[in-house]
């Protein structure tokens, strides 16, 4: 299959693409990676280099993979492209979380996508998607954005802005139905209620608080004064949780994490966390750890 063909069969249940494109008058899309992606419905149990006990991993920020694209930095938790390691796969049914710094008024060209439950994060700055099925928007710190990929989408993702960078996190999740109708939705967080708590930003449940995505999956995101308890309660049995460490430091089941560290842990009923620096972020994701 050539390039061409590549791009009008359209699918990422095969393939990953990254497009780069200015925003000027003459966006020219090109295919810098392809990485194939394992087939759903194997055993997402952790095959990892990282285990620290039997139900534990974590991965060390300066353990990621890293893409340098200059307009693009890309840290990679999980194998993604051009870096691929066979121990860092996926956590469950997590398979990339991606931490992107884009340059000024560059981004993703449009390319296309299928049956991939995909999250973003704005982190800092302004991302502009458009996509195939109609919808423009752009959003920024303090939103998060789904779109289910189902049965085939095309969009771009821009830094809007001129003159800084955009940061953002890139999460795909594997869905639970294949084939289903693409959608996209966006949300404006209310950061009142994650304060030295944790918010619901993500769930399976579309009259929940949050986005909503086809997996029985749930996403918490808390900001923590110094020395603060918290537990986290498991919302399905069978889960595992990933916490990644957005800002400062914390205590988890007695494990030691830093910024941008992930930790990840299954076979458990409640999460005990604590925070160790003053504003702390956490982003905690609950996922199946098998299909």
């Amino acid at each position: 299959m050539d390039r061409k063909d590549f791009l009008k069969k359209g699918l990422l249940g095969t393939g990953m693409f990254v497009a780069t494109a200015s925003l000027g008058n003459t966006m020219k899309n090109e295919i810098d990676e392809i990485e194939p992606l394992e087939p759903i419905g194997y055993n997402h149990l952790p095959n990892t280099d990282s285990k620290i006990k039997d139900n534990s991993v974590i991965h060390k920020a300066d353990s990621r993979g890293k893409a340098d694209h200059g307009w693009l930095v890309s840290n990679h938790t999980f194998s993604f492209a051009n870096y691929h390691n066979p121990k860092r796969m996926h956590f469950g049914v997590l398979r990339v979380l991606n931490d992107d710094k884009v340059e000024a008024a560059r981004g993703f060209g449009t390319h296309p996508h299928d049956n991939m439950e995909i999250i973003s994060i704005p982190l800092e700055g302004d991302l502009e998607h458009k996509d195939s099925i109609g919808n423009s928007a752009i959003i920024a710190s303090g939103d998060i954005q789904v779109m289910s990929a189902g049965t085939g989408i095309m969009h771009s993702e821009f830094n809007k802005n001129n003159d800084s960078l955009v940061k953002f996190l890139q999460i795909w999740v594997y869905p639970n139905k294949r084939n289903v109708t693409p959608r996209y939705d966006q949300i404006t967080l209310d950061k009142s209620k994650s304060q030295n708590q944790f918010q619901q930003i993500l769930s399976p449940n579309a009259d929940d608080e949050g986005v909503w995505i086809h997996q029985d999956a749930w996403f918490h995101l808390g900001n923590f004064e110094n020395n603060v308890e918290t537990n986290y309660q498991i919302m399905k049995k069978g889960n595992g949780v990933y916490a990644f460490i957005l800002k400062g430091s914390a205590e988890i089941e007695g494990q030691k994490v830093e910024t941008r560290d992930g930790f990840g842990v299954w076979d458990i009923a409640d999460l005990n966390i604590r925070s160790t620096t003053e504003g702390t972020e956490i982003l905690l994701m609950e996922v199946p750890m098998t299909m």
